[in-house]
């Protein structure tokens, strides 16, 4: 009885796989976009958040000048959170020097006429600088509320003075209801920042694709290996699986790395939450397998073609640009969710991504169109990879 062996494109599997392992270059790399792209997303999520809250836990800076004119506004600034500065006069150029200096998020100042304008009824004058190339811009306009409903205030005042109702001036009323919930405004604002996630899928398996392909044509190691009793399949298949799963453990562990760090961020500071489930992600975990194996597969057919190392590594990180286009660009169009989204790699996963992070009901047929895609287009770089390998004049001619 003849003893069971391995397939053959198991035993290429795992070569490849224990070389790749013992390469700490492609380790450390996989390593650093595991960590950057969760991390990077989390940095800018959380500095929106501190800018956000910075004025609701700090208050307000304001500098005002000629605050005597106006006590009972001063007040109001005060009660909602507005730390008043007095300062002197001073002329248009200090007042821009002290705004860029971003040491005030505005100033006000108010003339000498403005309280004799005030007790004549005649519209005071009030003037607000500010500097719109900073990050001051919901500052602004919470003291531009405070000024608003100071002013209405006093008109109303005015108005039932003369024994005329405030409510005269206001001849409609518009009462706004949002029905978007907070899942749906971070999904849509994040849109972008969720094809970064699958992204790295296509730098993890790069190292091992070219270097097993291209790295073995240069070191001529890839002779002794079509020399072999193997057909050209389970070798492709072999360099293929190996590539696929760096790529995949480094996915998955990303996936659950920015997971845990949008789950760990107060995003409702800023109006958003992310509803998405554990039991979501492994959902999507489970339909991203065939994006390593496409990533893969398009690399080595790339590098299969080049006679060099470098070369291969420069021509599939110009490639892997292709993919990213449409990440980036359609959620700059703010296209509505359509079907044919899920027909093409990457972006399928970002929308499915997107589409559950909103809490939505999400049918069967997006799962398989995301999945389907990417594995067809793997197959399809396969088949053109092993219609390669078959060519031994091809191959040899380095």
């Amino acid at each position: 009885m003849k003893p069971r062996t391995r397939p053959l494109f198991i035993v290429v599997f795992l070569k490849e796989l224990r070389e790749t392992l013992r390469d700490r270059r492609a380790l450390s790399l996989l390593l650093v976009f595991v960590l950057m792209y969760p991390l990077m997303v989390g940095g800018i999520l959380n500095q929106q958040i501190n800018r956000a809250t910075a004025s609701d836990k700090e208050g307000i800076e304001l500098t005002v000048i000629g605050a005597l004119h106006a006590p009972t506004l001063m007040a109001q600034l005060k009660q909602r959170n507005v730390n008043v500065t007095d300062a002197p006069p001073m002329p248009e150029e200090d007042i821009t020097a002290l705004l860029r200096a971003q040491r005030t998020a505005a100033v006000l100042r108010l003339g000498n006429s403005y309280g004799s304008d005030y007790r004549d009824m005649r519209p005071a004058r009030i003037e607000l600088w500010f500097d719109s190339a900073t990050d001051n811009g919901r500052r602004v306009r919470d003291i531009e509320d405070v000024l608003r409903a100071y002013g209405n205030t006093i008109a109303g005042a005015r108005l039932l003075a003369h024994g005329v109702s405030p409510a005269t001036l206001v001849p409609i009323q518009v009462q706004r209801y949002d029905t978007g919930t907070s899942a749906s405004r971070s999904a849509s604002v994040i849109g972008t920042m969720l094809g970064m996630f699958f992204i790295p899928a296509f730098f993890f398996a790069l190292s091992p694709a070219v270097d097993s392909t291209a790295g073995e044509r240069e070191r001529r190691s890839m002779e002794v290996l079509l020399a072999q009793p193997a057909r050209t399949i389970d070798l492709v298949a072999g360099k293929w699986f190996a590539a696929s799963a760096v790529a995949l453990v480094g996915l998955v562990v990303e996936l659950c790395m920015a997971h845990g760090v949008l789950k760990w961020l107060p995003l409702e500071e800023i109006g958003m939450s992310w509803r998405l489930t554990w039991s979501d992600l492994v959902l999507v975990c489970l339909v991203s397998v065939s994006l390593p194996l496409f990533a893969a597969a398009l690399e080595i057919a790339l590098a299969i073609n080049a006679k060099t190392f470098k070369e291969a590594q420069t021509t599939a990180s110009f490639a892997m640009i292709i993919p990213m286009v449409p990440v980036i660009v359609v959620p700059m169009l703010d296209l509505a969710t359509q079907l044919w989204m899920y027909l093409v790699p990457l972006l399928a996963h970002q929308t499915l991504l997107r589409e559950l992070a909103k809490g939505q009901a999400v049918g069967p047929l997006p799962f398989l169109l995301t999945f389907g895609s990417s594995l067809l287009a793997a197959l399809a770089c396969v088949a053109f990879t092993n219609w390669r390998m078959k060519s031994e004049r091809y191959m040899m001619g380095v």
